[in-house]
């Protein structure tokens, strides 16, 4: 009984578990569990947390200094109450910043945080491109798995026929051999596809951390969203959304921030400090001396010993030069890709256009008058094998372009760093 109940709690497991595979399997759930589980994501936002505590470590003023001392004793007996000037002393000493330069520098370090916060952003964008693209390949896969099935039971019972009229001399021997010829080219092909097949769902799985046997359901694609957009849009969009574009802004507001810290070196720093010193009675002469109590304000001086002071405000400039051109370069790279994303995008959409309403319906009506020709001896059997091939090549082409058109809409999103689709 005990074992029997056993049992039934794996099985309810198993099932459980198999549910939750199959509702986590949806393209958004598997891009945020990627997300969620992503070891670069964690890594960044160790990175950002670090960042955020180095804010703290510079923006403050330094610790104070204390300091204990022995002054004017005498070598001869070394007392401290033969010599008046001898003295037993404890001081304090604090560093104060020109004002203004701690929060310069605070500002400075903060903006590090801004900048891999865009790191995470582009990272995410770039998971869910790559988690797309391989969804969208496993099903293409699946399509091309399934019209080649079909293709060959298809080719099963059409060898049925042939057999059939062999055996009666009304088919010839090349008939027969070309038919078991191309379910044999139909099954290699159909060993290729399960194959890769096969990986792709193993790189999928590794991303969101599961076994290689988890099961990943994929959605048809057989009606898709165009979107209709020009490059001028597209690059508009990403100087608005491109975490990557956002992270060098911020990297050449950092520098122009720096260079703010570094101006800063040109103006003293203070030093304030405070001492007491204690004194004995002489015995000499049974006087009762009174301690002494002292303040110091020392004040940097700011020399640009050989220029290093400028030489920084200068570097601090050419860094503002090198993200502004880097900025710059990265717009001139996107628009670049824009072009020719958006002229692929077109071909895919003209290709699909005339896959639908013009190759795929003559295909079916050529298979359909091929396959009646035959069976009344008015076609060849040839001619029905090669609608037959044209027929599952124009499916599988065009499904082909639809997900194609998809990839290319995922990279173009993961460019612009937001969705292009509603």
């Amino acid at each position: 009984m005990n074992r029997l109940k056993i049992l039934l709690t794996i099985l309810m497991v198993t099932i459980i578990s198999q549910l939750n595979f199959a509702q986590s399997s949806s393209l958004a759930e598997l891009v945020r569990g990627a997300i969620y589980l992503s070891p670069q994501i964690k890594m960044l936002e160790a990175k950002r947390s670090a960042a955020g505590n180095r804010i703290d470590q510079k923006s403050n003023l330094p610790d104070p200094v204390l300091t204990l001392g022995l002054v004017n004793i005498p070598t001869n007996t070394f007392s401290f109450d033969q010599d008046p000037m001898t003295q037993k002393f404890v001081g304090l000493k604090q560093t104060f910043p020109f004002p203004g330069r701690l929060g310069a520098i605070e500002n400075a370090a903060a903006i590090d945080t801004l900048i891999i916060d865009q790191e995470i952003a582009d990272a995410k964008n770039e998971i869910r491109k790559v988690v797309s693209t391989k969804y969208y390949k496993i099903s293409y896969l699946r399509r091309a798995l399934l019209l080649s099935e079909e293709s060959k039971k298809l080719l099963e019972t059409i060898s049925e026929v042939v057999s059939t009229r062999y055996t009666v001399a009304s088919a010839s021997q090349q008939n027969l051999v070309k038919v078991y010829l191309e379910i044999t080219s139909i099954t290699e092909k159909l060993e290729e596809l399960n194959s890769m097949e096969k990986a792709l769902v193993d790189e999928l799985n590794a991303l969101l951390l599961r076994s290689d046997n988890s099961v990943i359901e994929t959605d048809d694609f057989d009606k898709i969203d165009m979107i209709e957009i020009n490059t001028e849009e597209l690059k508009s969009l990403a100087k608005k959304y491109r975490p990557y574009l956002k992270g060098i802004e911020l990297a050449e507001q950092k520098a122009k921030l720096k260079q703010n810290v570094v101006e800063k070196e040109f103006y003293p720093n203070f030093t304030l400090g405070v001492q007491y010193s204690y004194r004995d009675k002489i015995t000499s002469t049974n006087i009762s001396l009174n301690d002494l109590f002292s303040v110091v304000i020392g004040i940097s001086l700011p020399l640009n010993y050989g220029g290093k002071v400028s030489a920084k405000v200068k570097e601090s400039v050419s860094m503002q030069k090198f993200y502004s051109e880097q900025y710059l370069f990265a717009l001139q790279n996107l628009q670049g890709n824009f072009g020719s994303a958006v002229s692929r995008l077109e071909s895919f959409e003209e290709r699909i256009i005339l896959f639908e309403e013009g190759l795929l319906p003559q295909a079916q009506q050529n298979f359909s008058s091929a396959l009646a020709g035959y069976q009344v001896n008015e076609v060849d059997f040839l001619n029905v094998i090669d609608a037959q091939d044209q027929l599952f090549k124009i499916e599988t082409n065009l499904y082909k372009l639809k997900i194609d058109y998809l990839i290319q809409l995922a990279d173009l999103e993961f460019l612009v760093g937001k969705s292009l689709t509603k």
